[in-house]
């Protein structure tokens, strides 16, 4: 009986090779875009799940409780060792500290270095607990004594290739930082790309000390600052309610300042990390969760289409049912019938869709390149993903062909054999109806949210941030002589094309902005907001364009400058109604008073999503570590070529490096430029669906039609009157789902938005243009198709009447 099944099914569906083209494709592609999307999402959620006591390790992290909560994902140093020795149902614990803009050197044994790397993200200081934690696979070396001691190093394959090539790494020693000879001790495996903790090089952490210098123990027993990112595991068996309850206790020991005791300490399980934006998580499990939305709905959209072609395609079969129940067919075994060729055309579908996601992949690996990505087709056959993936293939069978199977098997075989079936009987004009407006539905839902993605996006590129971006040149320069710091200023100025330099921290928008307490005037308590620090010299506010509202810009750059100015919203923060009565008080911060000498206009500091925060730039020289040049536009590849020359002669121990601030900028959107780079990939295909779908139902309707048209233009009907027959009815269906569409896009964009400070609003324009959008494709997937139906000569179509 199969074999019998299979083999009318193959002749069914070559015989009809339009629709069954038509189905698979539209199938393939629906399928392929939820089986990307669904890897996409499940390499999200794997992230530091692969490691074996993954379930039982939390990440703690710290809110500093200010006017409003500071949350952060490391916690004070001595956090990490109290853990250890005082809470036995703690198993280990480990600390760890990122490294950035350090210089690693190999040394050629004579003095000099045979190469330089500036390092920023892969390098961090650790304990030796760090392996006891996280699944490592070593190469060479002793986890539990590679670092152990100071200066000592535990490189991964790549960066041992990197820095000494194919030789043996073992005992071989880095410069660090022109500081400090560390010693490699241990080589690993490369950690694999579902892991936030993506470092290549371990320097031991009883390094620190011995870089930090004077003051060390000091600092290593602060717990005032939060500086280290702690692991814990607890024991097996462990409830983290435990951990939870001894940190008021700890809190209370430990946390005797007044500003120690603005600390709370809070466990997040190790893999949720990357889901929690505010601790500094990538992947919120929102836009997640929308994503597996996404591809249900493309899955689904691609059903629908299945189910209106095969339902339109059933009065054509009708009499071959009529026969079968003539001769003794059961309902059961006619449902049997179609849901093999529904089988068939889903398995052909599967089979086209697995090698376009096999090509897409390497697409969406780079499009999320920022996150080093590593997603492939291989993780579908692992035995959680392939589970899925069968059961999504056994939902489409029945989703899309248990309907029109049903529809098919219902016939009277009189009516079928006397060609008396209306299109009511065939799956009629209800539940068709319904199929279309669902996909309609889907394809403005999508429209809306790319429309306003777009709108915003460009919203935040063109936005005013309050300080010139365009042709200023970031150039990191070593921090700490103030001699030289007047030389840099002094030859990067005379390089030709160098319109003015300023020496600073960062630039006005940057990452790091963390909230600094202080006292204003002659309060002897620090003020309830806290406020965020820039370092600039002088020259800062012209080489940014940065406006002053009230006072004087800096007099100098030298060591006694004890100048400050805040900006506007500091003024406001501080409840004074003009710009000018801050002018010549005093603010308290980092143990010295500055005088407030002016205020500069609210400029962003950092992108679009936060409010601009209280403020103030300080003249710090030995804060500073980046050169601001602006550039004379028009010869800015020559004044590149200058400005490296001259920083490689004064620092020829260093690594050249500069960025443009507007490159930076960019990155500050580089969310919402991926999400609306798949959104608008997923809105095409979504309408590429659609198209797919109406174009085989008009096709079908055209030829059902070819009669009625014919007889239409005999009685005189324009071709015009004709195009009508087919877009009234997909007009009216066009508007249903329309309305349904535009207050779900409204409802989710409008929440989406409401994460900016500053946002686009969302106006009728969006709204109309997805109407007029889904209109004019409409128009073109069913004019073909209905403009050459009105044009067939009546005399062909009647001819056999």
């Amino acid at each position: 009986m199969l074999r019998n099944y299979l083999k009318i099914s193959l002749r069914n569906l070559w015989r009809n090779r339009k629709v069954s083209t038509i189905s698979i494709v539209g199938l393939s592609i629906g399928l392929a875009c939820g089986l990307v999307l669904f890897l996409l999402v499940s390499y999200m959620f794997s992230f530091d799940r692969y490691h074996a006591k993954a379930d039982r390790t939390f990440w703690v992290v710290t809110d500093i409780r200010q006017e409003n909560i500071v949350p952060t994902d490391a916690t004070p140093r001595p956090m990490g060792d109290v853990l250890r020795q005082e809470l036995p149902f703690v198993e280990t614990a480990a600390r760890l500290e990122n490294v950035s803009r350090r210089i690693m050197a190999v040394p050629d044994g004579k003095g000099g270095f045979l190469t330089k790397f500036d390092e920023s993200r892969n390098l961090c200081f650790t304990e030796p607990q760090y392996f006891d934690i996280f699944d490592t696979k070593w190469i060479s070396g002793n986890p539990k004594t590679a670092l152990a001691a100071p200066n000592t190093v535990v490189l991964s394959e790549r960066y041992a290739q990197k820095y000494f090539g194919a030789a043996n790494p073992m005992g071989k020693v880095l410069r660090f930082d022109n500081q400090t000879n560390l010693t490699v001790t241990g080589l690993i495996k490369n950690l694999p790309s579902n892991t936030k903790l993506r470092y290549d090089a371990f320097i031991s952490y009883a390094t620190l000390p011995t870089l930090m210098g004077e003051g060390s123990k000091q600092a290593m027993q602060d717990w005032t600052h939060v500086f280290t990112v702690c692991f814990v595991t607890l024991r097996e068996g462990t409830p983290v309610a435990r951990l939870l309850d001894a940190f008021p206790i700890l809190r209370k020991k430990y946390l005797t300042t007044p500003e120690a005791k603005k600390l709370d300490f809070h466990a997040i399980p190790l893999p949720d990390l990357d889901h929690m934006p505010q601790y500094g998580g990538r992947t919120p499990k929102l836009i997640l969760y929308a994503l597996v939305i996404v591809g249900l709905f493309l899955v689904l959209a691609a059903c629908i289409n299945f189910i209106n072609i095969a339902t339109a395609h059933a009065l054509k079969r009708a009499k071959e049912v009529g026969v079968r129940k003539a001769v003794g067919s059961s309902r059961w075994q006619l449902i049997g019938q179609f849901m093999v060729e529904t089988t068939l055309v889903t398995l052909a579908a599967v089979a086209l869709a697995i090698p376009l996601a096999y090509f897409c992949l390497p697409m969406l690996n780079s499009a999320l390149s920022i996150m080093n990505t590593d997603i492939s087709i291989g993780r579908l056959f692992q035995p959680d993903s392939l589970r899925w993936f069968v059961a999504l293939i056994v939902g489409v069978i029945l989703l899309a062909g248990l309907y029109p199977s049903l529809v098919l098997a219902r016939f009277n075989p009189v009516a079928a054999l006397r060609g008396r079936l209306t299109t009511q009987q065939v799956g009629g004009v209800f539940v068709r109806r319904g199929l279309i407006v669902t996909q309609f539905f889907i394809t403005q839902l999508f429209i809306i949210g790319v429309l306003v993605m777009l709108a915003q996006v460009r919203h935040m590129q063109k936005a005013d941030l309050g300080f010139r971006k365009e042709a200023i040149l970031m150039v990191p320069v070593p921090a700490g002589n103030v001699l030289k710091q007047d030389v840099v200023r002094a030859r990067m100025g005379q390089i030709a094309g160098v319109e003015a330099v300023s020496l600073g921290a960062d630039p006005p928008a940057a990452y790091r902005r963390l909230p600094v307490p202080f006292t204003y005037d002659t309060h002897t308590q620090p003020e309830k907001f806290p406020m965020v620090v820039k370092v600039g010299d002088k020259n800062y506010v012209s080489v940014y364009g940065i406006k002053l509202v009230a006072g004087r810009n800096f007099r100098n750059n030298d060591t006694t400058n004890n100048e400050a100015l805040v900006n506007e919203t500091m003024v406001r923060e501080l409840g004074l109604r003009s710009p000018g009565n801050v002018i010549g008080k005093r603010i308290n911060l980092w143990g010295g008073d500055k005088t407030i000498v002016g205020v500069v206009r609210d400029f962003h500091l950092s992108g679009l999503p936060q409010h601009i925060p209280p403020a103030t730039l300080l003249n710090y020289y030995r804060e500073n570590q980046l050169a601001s040049l602006k550039l004379d536009p028009a010869s800015i590849p020559a004044t590149l070529k200058a400005v490296e020359q001259t920083w490689n002669e004064l620092y020829p121990e260093h690594v050249f490096k500069a960025d443009f601030v507007d490159d930076l900028l960019s990155n500050f959107y580089m969310t919402e430029q991926i999400l609306l780079g798949l959104a608008e990939v997923f809105s095409l295909i979504a309408v590429l669906i659609g198209c797919l779908g109406l174009y085989g139902l008009v096709a079908f309707m055209a030829e059902a039609k070819t009669k009625e048209i014919g007889v239409r233009k005999v009685l005189g009907a324009t071709a015009a009157q004709l195009l009508w027959l087919f877009g009234r009815e997909f007009s009216r269906l066009l508007l249903i789902g329309f309305a349904l569409a535009a207050p779900l896009g409204w409802f989710l964009m409008n929440g989406w938005l409401q994460g900016y400070a500053y946002r686009i609003n969302f106006s009728g324009w969006i709204l109309a243009g997805t109407l007029l959008v889904a209109s004019l494709i409409t128009a073109l997937t069913v004019g073909y198709e209905s403009l050459k139906a009105a044009r067939m000569n009546p005399a062909k179509s009647l001819q056999n009447e």
